[in-house]
């Protein structure tokens, strides 16, 4: 067993999308070894923000885990963690809240991807990331059953839903965190009592429209109608509620009382609302400046999602592209927590492999 206290431990990311897990095993203290990714415009962007990770650009399926193993230079049984997050679409509310059930989308069977994966590679430890919805699906149990096969410790703790606002994330965004080692049991990361806020998140953005970044400065088009409604919109958490009826829009007057958080601003002491592929779209939540009349910026969608300030998104790709990358990213402050205790698991057990010796 290569010694992990005098090195970082190694990490794959697969679905690694624009890189916010990537992101999140980099600060904790991991080397990210390799990401896999099929979408062109969100590798463009994970190869922007991380130059030295080899990147996959193909489908998952026809990746095999014993050509990663030659690239890598690496043995069965060296790679520290696998991580990733299969596409979750199928499962999500957002999508399914006025459609029926997706539990057939065939996107959902990409977690047996990541499976395959790991029995090619059967690495130390598992971190699987998705909505709180695949917690209850039998797909689970499959994942389950067959990492407690190959040697996995399966306790309590496997599959279990946490709030990123937990761990220092400004929003309200409950995920499921799968996690499993063959070596033991990976402690979970203490919540944080504090919470951090929108206003903590944006305090150090230059004035929209004059910060040079092209991802903060983007203007808006909207109708003369939208830009009266948002102009009235009480400051700092108002709803299009508050607002007279002559200024509703039509279909909001004939659904009175579904999605009461569209056209609704964000409060600067108080955390976000879920961060969207709408997040740019105040059609399409509580996405409203708490202050200014317009929607959040594209950078500050990214700050509530814990990117830093500096993480590159390329605006040729379009507003649409980069907020959907955005919206789909794993927080990279949620990672990091859990990811620390990765790192001190790890640690842990070379500690005893060693004094066995």
């Amino acid at each position: 067993m290569t010694n992990v206290n005098h090195r970082k431990p190694i990490a794959i990311d697969l679905f690694c999308g624009a890189g916010g897990l990537t992101r999140g095993l980099k600060d904790a203290g991991f080397k990210v070894l390799a990401g896999i990714e099929i979408d062109p415009t969100a590798a463009r962007t994970f190869r922007a923000n991380h130059p030295r990770v080899k990147l996959y650009e193909n489908d998952i399926s026809n990746i095999q885990g014993a050509q990663v193993l030659t690239d890598l230079n690496l043995k069965i049984g060296e790679l520290d963690l696998l991580a990733g997050c299969p596409p979750c679409q199928g499962f999500s509310s957002h999508r399914t809240r006025n459609r029926p059930p997706s539990q057939n989308d065939k996107r959902n069977d990409l977690i047996f991807e990541f499976l395959r994966i790991a029995e090619q590679l059967l690495p130390k430890t598992i971190m699987l990331e998705n909505v709180p919805a695949l917690a209850k699906d039998w797909r689970v149990d499959i994942l389950r059953n067959r990492l407690r096969e190959l040697g996995y410790n399966i306790d309590k703790d496997f599959s279990q839903i946490k709030d990123a606002a937990d761990y220092g994330v400004p929003q309200r965004r409950k995920r499921l965190i799968i996690k499993a080692s063959r070596f033991g049991v990976i402690s979970n990361p203490a919540e944080l009592q504090r919470k951090s806020t929108v206003r903590t998140a944006f305090k150090s953005l230059q004035q929209y429209g004059l910060s040079g970044d092209p991802l903060h400065d983007t203007p808006e088009v909207r109708s003369e109608k939208v830009r009266k409604i948002i102009s009235c919109i009480p400051k700092n958490g108002g709803s299009r509620s508050d607002l007279p009826r002559h200024l509703w829009l039509n279909c909001h007057l004939k659904k009175e009382n579904s999605y009461r958080d569209v056209y609704g601003r964000m409060s600067w002491d108080l955390i976000a609302p879920t961060i969207t592929g709408g997040c740019h779209n105040p059609s399409k939540g509580r996405f409203l400046h708490p202050d200014e009349d317009r929607a959040i910026s594209l950078r500050e969608a990214a700050l509530l999602q814990t990117f830093p300030k500096d993480y590159k998104f390329f605006i040729e790709d379009g507003k649409e592209a980069i907020a959907l990358m955005i919206g789909n990213a794993l927080p990279p402050k949620f990672i990091k927590a859990h990811a620390k205790e990765y790192v001190k698991h790890l640690r842990e057990i070379e500690n005893e492999f060693r004094t066995e010796i």
